[in-house]
């Protein structure tokens, strides 16, 4: 019998077998959307913590996996253009500072191209042809956050307030912190020296002793007051009168102190309990005209000056008439809604904490605001049943945490068709899949992307939707 003579190929190459902790050289293509850069070895994808597009670098491997790799720069052989001195020493050691290596009008650029990337992967209708507008950014990136919210621990003896490195219960000491406003930091800065003096015990997780868990300092930008909350262990607080009362002596913005009870090991920051110690139950914000009352567990933006340009895009977005009844989802304290008030008819919102809820309908009383009020409960719940009652939205503007829209919200805007409406997202990627239902009946006009976070990979975006 015949046999078909057998050529010889030139084999492949085998791959190297690599391991954690080695050291490879590799070429920066791209950024990805956490922030870190994105290279290639032996046609592996790598995941490089630190590193910038165009760069040429030695990766030492931290985690490797069937189809990626993981690992942080070691040493540049090439720097990017783009490449800056980090403002704090431990960027890139905790969540928060990942880009403060790279110049600020990068950072724009790349946020931008976050949001391209995230629709590149999911492909909603027409995403190729969507109009994503240059990002706007601040004139000055730096002490914006009015919340801080810092863990306690003991490091070598002694108290230290800080962050967690990423993926890790290793707390970094921060004793700077660039986009903090000074404040906040100032306040944190003296309750370590605080707890030192009357030799509070602070949380030891791996004993699951101590008392002081997390302090959280907001500031209200614009009236200058300060609201103070020790998260502990137990339900007292050692020395909590002489605490006080140094704090009140060293900071006359401390208008209220509170204290919240959050027991064992958690990853919640916020127990359920939560009391006054001192003062108000509230500090008081202005923005864009308004007065806002904010309790302490209530949501509110961490960058004020730049939720003035958010909102202010959100308001050109709806092109709300007098005529128009307008749902305010995910509403907060009511920031958005009665920022848009006198554009409307009516307003309605909702928000799934029962202190924001409260808070939004008492901020649109002390502000005038007859024709606004909010409900607790989700907007999947909610937004159904006034549209049993007679209540159908001509305008909708959403505003969701990070996991974006629940799946009944969208039904129900899909069935209800408000012919205005603006989704204001914080996260790219559940973005991008909204869209991919949302675009059945809707056509994206734009896309604004708008950094409400500098020297981090976040980005949020203003997105204009109008009805098929």
């Amino acid at each position: 019998m015949y046999k078909k003579p057998s050529y010889n190929k030139k084999a492949a190459p085998k791959k190297r077998r690599l391991e954690v902790g080695q050291e490879i050289p590799l070429k920066i293509k791209r950024m990805g959307i956490n922030g870190e850069g994105i290279g290639y070895f032996e046609r592996t994808i790598c995941f490089i913590e630190g590193a910038l597009p165009g760069e040429k670098v030695i990766a030492k491997i931290t985690e490797i996996k069937p189809r990626y790799m993981n690992g942080v720069v070691v040493k540049i052989k090439q720097a990017s253009p783009d490449r800056v001195e980090p403002v704090d020493s431990y960027a890139g050691e905790v969540g928060g500072f990942e880009l403060e290596h790279l110049a600020y009008p990068a950072q724009l650029e790349f946020k931008r191209d976050v949001i391209k990337q995230s629709l590149t992967k999911f492909r909603p209708e027409g995403y190729k042809q969507y109009d994503l507008r240059p990002t706007i950014g601040m004139e000055d990136p730096a002490g914006y956050r009015n919340k801080s919210q810092f863990q306690f621990r003991k490091i070598d003896g002694k108290i230290a307030a800080g962050l967690y490195k990423t993926n890790s219960h290793d707390l970094v000491d921060l004793e700077t912190c660039s986009v903090q406003h000074p404040l906040t930091l100032a306040i944190t800065r003296y309750v370590v020296d605080l707890l030192e003096k009357y030799n509070v015990f602070v949380y030891d997780e791996r004993r699951d002793t101590g008392v002081v868990k997390t302090l959280v300092v907001r500031v209200a930008m614009e009236t200058n007051e300060a609201q103070v909350v020790f998260v502990t262990n137990e339900y007292d607080l050692p020395h909590e009168e002489d605490i006080v009362a140094d704090l009140l002596e060293k900071f006359p913005e401390i208008v209220s102190i509170m204290q919240n009870h959050n027991p064992g090991r958690t990853s919640l920051v916020w127990g359920d309990n939560t009391w006054l110690l001192h003062g108000k139950e509230y500090i008081t914000e202005k923005l864009d005209g308004l007065t806002f009352k904010l309790s302490a567990r209530a949501f509110f933006q961490l960058n004020p000056k730049q939720t003035v340009k958010l909102y202010d895009e959100a308001r050109k977005a709806l092109e709300l008439s007098e005529n128009d009844n307008l749902i305010d989802a995910y509403s907060g304290v009511g920031t958005i809604g009665l920022s848009l008030a006198k554009h409307a008819k009516e307003v309605r919102g909702m928000d799934v904490i029962p202190e924001s809820v409260e808070d939004a309908n008492d901020n649109a009383k002390a502000n005038g605001i007859t024709n606004a009020h909010y409900e607790h409960g989700g907007a999947e719940r909610l937004m159904p049943l006034w549209a049993k009652e007679g209540f159908k939205p001509d305008s909708l503007v959403v505003d969701p945490p990070r996991v974006g829209l629940d799946d009944r919200l969208i039904s129900s805007i899909l069935k209800t068709k408000p012919k205005h409406f603006v989704y204001i997202s914080c996260n790219p990627s559940t973005l991008a899949r909204d869209l991919v239902r949302l675009t059945k009946s809707y056509d994206v006009a734009y896309i604004q992307s708008i950094d409400m976070f500098p020297q981090t990979a976040r980005v949020e975006a203003v997105v204009k939707l109008t009805l098929k």
